[in-house]
């Protein structure tokens, strides 16, 4: 399947999870295995040939992130909410479109100077990919992009990355 028409799946739920909010429902694409197979080769295209990991943002980056780094052989590393880890090495504070929230890093997990790449699969506001490379650099790795299946360009999360190679399927 070709990636245009693998994104054409994309849903859109109006007022979830709050009035005014629209999610972008990715469920459609990973439900079936040929959208799924075009997206993450997509994502795979504008990944630095340097990654060595995916930090894959919780919950839908991890659907994303597990078959990248299958595919291509890179680690994966779950960037989780809190009270999920057994062992947490750092933690970071972000806001969202409609409120706030928390990422770990699971201790022992990223190694000073490796390469990583964040992945989840819709880039808003900017927050939580922010908050991501924090994690990821405080650790003292390198982050060598953020890639999205969608960016909402409305809400300026590119913005808020300046000076990061960020790359998106789909913007809209």
């Amino acid at each position: 399947m070709k990636l245009e028409n693998a994104l054409k799946l994309l849903r859109e739920v109006p007022d979830f999870p709050r009035p005014g909010v629209v999610f972008r429902d990715l469920t459609p694409v990973l439900a079936n295995p040929d959208a799924l197979r075009a997206v993450v080769d997509g994502l795979q295209d504008d990944i630095h040939p340097d990654t060595q990991v995916v930090a894959a943002i919780e919950a839908r980056g991890f659907l994303l992130g597990a078959p990248l780094g299958y595919g291509w052989r890179y680690g994966v590393v779950p960037l989780r909410k809190p009270g999920k880890l057994p062992s947490v090495a750092d933690r970071v504070s972000y806001d969202l479109e409609y409120g706030t929230a928390e990422l770990e890093l699971p201790a022992d997990a990223i190694s000073p100077g490796q390469h990583v790449v964040i992945v989840d699969d819709v880039l808003a506001t900017g927050g939580t990919a922010e908050a991501a490379c924090t994690l990821v650099e405080r650790a003292g790795a390198i982050v060598t992009g953020i890639s999205v299946v969608l960016e909402i360009t409305a809400l300026g999360g590119r913005g808020r990355l300046a000076g990061r190679n960020v790359s998106a399927l789909l913007a809209v």
